[in-house]
């Protein structure tokens, strides 16, 4: 077996990843967008290269679906009696909006002062890059037995996950999972992340006439549709901008510093605009709900007339914290907006969809294996244990189904990836980093 020590396995990377950027940029050029049915072949083939790739190393390969987009399973032995570790990514994409808003073409890898630019490049194919150059640098025989899933459809949310892990779980089954979908606290500061919010999406409509009707006839006495819905709304926050619905969980988030000055470059905050809620920034952006307006339908502006509005509607977006779960935080949300319709107002909130929070036990063998790798890998800078106020609905999913494994989710983003935005870029060296540190636990794991 060749050796593992640390500097071994920072030499054998060296000498791999080339051949593995390379591969990551030729992942780069497919546009594999999930949600765009236009691109369904280019799926497709992100699959497929996905799976040589793997093949390549010897690995055993097969696309399996579960009703859904493709995803490659890709198997490896290890030595008798050695854990089975279980690396996650997802090989398709956000669409990449506007053409003329990038720097560089979306779907052409372009590497400018130290990031590899690209729709995909971080945002999952570099979690992809991150697996294959671990057991790349590793070599014959791997320490532990290796197990590769990458989904296909992570960026539409997972919709047929749950149905592919019933018919396909015993394939996945593993002692370690290691996710590789999420970011580190800073460049050069790694992180492990511990706690994801969930989200709850539900669609409010109010109508407060039959038809619309002339303004000047009938304002001041017949109340519009849009008035009754704006007062809805506003009735979710407090003054202060905190979340006014009663009965949703908040719970405790890490003991975190994030500086006023980098929450507000990092966010992109207005000039003058104040920060809203209570509590420190963290908690407010990991482990408290909060609630936002993601779309009204009412008339444009442009095409405004004189006329009472009788129908308009909003999609309200509302983050949960971990322990709570979709199904309680819709209940209090629409116990809340029926308690707040104004004049009678016909109103109806319709739940359209959600992804559970997690909270994840970040101790044991596994977390401790991690936690060294990075320390390693990061020259000596500890991670730190980080919450995410986004949601990866599938990491609950693989915590019911597995409930025997060790859970990581590791990051290969930072805070300017700009992953789902324009100018998406993969930093190349926390990149590095992160492709070591996975070696360094396979390694690890293996010796435990």
């Amino acid at each position: 077996m060749s050796p593992r020590t640390p500097d071994a396995l920072r030499t054998a990377l060296a000498a791999v990843l080339p051949s593995v950027r390379a591969d990551l940029e030729r992942l780069v050029l497919i546009p594999s967008v999930s949600a765009a049915p236009e691109h369904a072949d280019d799926v497709e083939r992100s699959a497929e290269a996905t799976r040589d790739l793997f093949a390549a190393e010897g690995f055993d390969t097969q696309i399996l679906r579960g009703g859904g987009a493709p995803a490659l399973l890709a198997t490896k032995p290890g030595p008798p009696g050695s854990p089975t570790v279980l690396l996650y990514a997802h090989h398709d994409v956000q669409p990449e909006g506007d053409h003329a808003a990038w720097d560089s073409p979306p779907f052409e890898p372009t590497e400018r002062d130290g990031r590899l630019y690209g729709r995909g490049a971080a945002d999952d194919k570099a979690g992809i890059a991150v697996h294959l150059a671990a057991v790349r640098a590793l070599g014959d025989p791997l320490p532990v037995g290796v197990k590769v899933f990458v989904e296909g459809e992570e960026e539409i949310g997972s919709p047929t996950l749950e149905a592919f892990i019933a018919e396909h779980g015993a394939l996945l089954e593993a002692d370690v999972i290691v996710i590789a979908d999420s970011g580190n606290w800073d460049i050069g500061e790694p992180a492990l992340t511990t706690s994801l919010r969930g989200l709850v999406r539900a669609t409010l409509e109010v109508r407060t006439l039959r038809h619309g009707v002339h303004s000047g006839m009938f304002g001041g006495v017949v109340p519009d549709a849009l008035m009754a819905l704006t007062r809805i709304l506003a009735s979710l926050h407090d003054d202060d901008g905190t979340v006014a619905v009663p009965g949703l969980v908040t719970t405790e988030a890490a003991d975190v510093d994030y500086p006023h000055d980098r929450l507000v470059a990092e966010s992109g905050l207005a000039d003058g605009v104040e920060l809203i809620g209570t509590g420190s920034s963290v908690e407010r952006m990991w482990t408290k709900p909060a609630l936002t307006v993601t779309g009204i339908d009412a008339p444009a502006v442009e095409a405004a007339s004189n006329t009472l509005v009788p129908a308009a509607r909003a999609m309200i977006s509302m983050r949960i914290a971990p322990g709570d779960s979709c199904e309680a935080a819709y209940e209090r949300l629409e116990e809340h907006v029926l308690a707040h319709v104004p004049w009678g107002a016909q109103a109806t909130l319709t739940y359209a969809d959600g992804g559970e929070p997690t909270a994840l036990d970040a101790t044991g063998p596994a977390y401790d294996a991690a936690r060294e790798a990075m320390r390693e890998a990061w020259d000596g800078v500890a991670p730190i244990d980080m919450g995410v106020g986004g949601s990866i609905p599938f990491i609950a999913t693989f915590a019911d189904a597995f409930p025997q494994a060790a859970v990581l989710v590791t990051g290969i983003e930072d805070p300017d990836t700009r992953a789902h935005g324009t100018n998406e870029g993969l930093h190349l060296a926390e990149w590095e980093r992160a492709c070591l540190a996975e070696a360094l636990l396979l390694a690890r794991l293996g010796e435990g």
